[in-house]
């Protein structure tokens, strides 16, 4: 029988009463929870930041990831030999699979998604890794430092670059980037070099996620409750992620298993996945992101090809009917897709702000059964996004 205890199904308005203890025993989740009488209503406190970005969840910046813990519920809950994440954007479900032994595979149209998802799963040697960290930011350290004449040959770019980085800045990561070849842990690298781009653009410090255009003189800046200056060097944000970057991977690197991690890049309604148990994966809202340009920086900077035009609901389409109506049949098509590798009796698990309730439509086109269907609330927001809203978790059985 469906449960179905949604704000509307219960008849509730306003937030929900925090009277009760929000559930934060992940641990204790077995086959026989009972997922009905779970809280999982975290405020701050419940459940920090520090535990949500823990290890390599918080290697790179990523807005629209979904909280690890309610992955590792649904994970703890049905137990699957090998799960499937058809958005998998930062890795989220693939590395906490991991962590538990959980064989995963996980696709996205975003090259740079995929990139992410690789770094963060990968298995390394940490001696290697650290001494290639500190080998390559010293070498741009030396060459950039004080006192020292320009390296000859990164000062300049495409057009875009030269538009959102100061001239020094963008001459240091050129730099860094013409080492990378040299090394072995590239992609390791490159993550890096992206994640010191985004905090070394031209822009405020309050709108990183999608600044508008960029930021070349003093402001007062919201975040610091002060007059702040662009940035025009990179080094510091190299040498802070180098050091942070090896850390989390070392953090990760003692609760990897040796579960097998597969990321495919591509369109998810044409791949062709193997058998699975289980599909866990949060898929953009309709109208709300913009996948690609959320990280245009690292595009731009890495090379990568762009797939913008293949991402479904994205943000530049708008809310039209139209636009939702080619989101319901992108979405569609996708879990049609992936439901041919779920194997029978198997579960897809669903987290998306459902605001027009459109995957009631997308459950009656798939033929699935609604196993489960509830509401959560997320208030902990912060910055220049800050407010609350609800996303929606749904369990549909094959």
């Amino acid at each position: 029988m469906t449960q179905v205890l949604t704000r509307r199904s219960l008849g509730i308005t306003g937030n929900p009463d925090y009277a009760g203890v929000p559930f934060t025993d992940f641990a204790s989740v077995t086959p026989a929870t009972d997922l009905a009488s779970l809280n999982l209503n975290w405020r701050e406190r419940d459940l920090p930041e520090r535990l949500r970005t823990k290890h390599v969840h918080r290697l790179h910046p990523y807005l629209g990831k979904f909280v690890p813990q309610l992955v590792e519920i649904f994970l703890r809950k049905y137990e699957p030999r090998t799960v499937l994440d058809p958005f998998c954007g930062s890795g989220t479900t693939l590395v906490e699979a991991n962590s538990l032994g959980i064989d995963a595979i996980g696709s996205d149209i975003s090259e740079f998604n995929c990139l992410l998802s690789r770094v963060k799963t990968d298995s390394y040697d940490l001696d290697s890794l650290e001494g290639e960290l500190r080998e390559i930011v010293n070498r741009v350290n030396l060459a950039f430092g004080p006192g020292m004449f320009a390296v000859e040959g990164f000062f300049g770019g495409d057009e875009y670059l030269t538009k959102w980085f100061h001239p020094r800045a963008l001459g240091q990561l050129l730099y860094y980037r013409s080492l990378i070849p040299e090394y072995r842990n590239q992609d390791v690298l490159r993550v890096i070099l992206s994640r010191a781009a985004r905090s070394a653009r031209l822009t405020t410090h309050f709108d990183l996620d999608f600044p508008r255009r960029p930021q070349t003189e003093p402001y007062y800046c919201h975040k610091h409750s002060r007059t702040c200056r662009p940035t025009d060097s990179a080094l510091k944000f190299l040498t802070r992620y180098s050091l942070d970057t090896l850390r989390r991977i070392s953090e990760f690197s003692a609760l990897r298993t040796e579960a097998d991690v597969h990321v495919l890049c591509g369109d998810s309604r044409y791949l062709d996945f193997p058998a699975v148990d289980a599909v866990i994966t949060s898929p953009p809202y309709v109208g709300l992101i913009d996948y690609h340009e959320q990280h245009r920086y690292a595009f731009e900077l890495l090379g990568l090809h762009s797939n913008e035009s293949e991402e479904i609901g994205r943000a530049s389409n708008g809310n039209s009917r139209k636009a939702v109506a080619a989101y319901v049949d992108g979405m569609t098509g996708v879990f049609q897709n992936v439901l041919r590798s779920l194997n029978l009796g198997g579960v897809v698990v669903v987290v998306v702000h459902d605001r027009r309730d459109l995957y009631d439509e997308i459950g009656d086109r798939l033929g699935v059964t609604t196993e489960f269907r509830f509401d959560r609330h997320v208030n902990r927001r912060t910055g220049r996004r800050a407010g609350d809203f609800f996303e929606n978790v749904i369990v549909w059985r094959k």
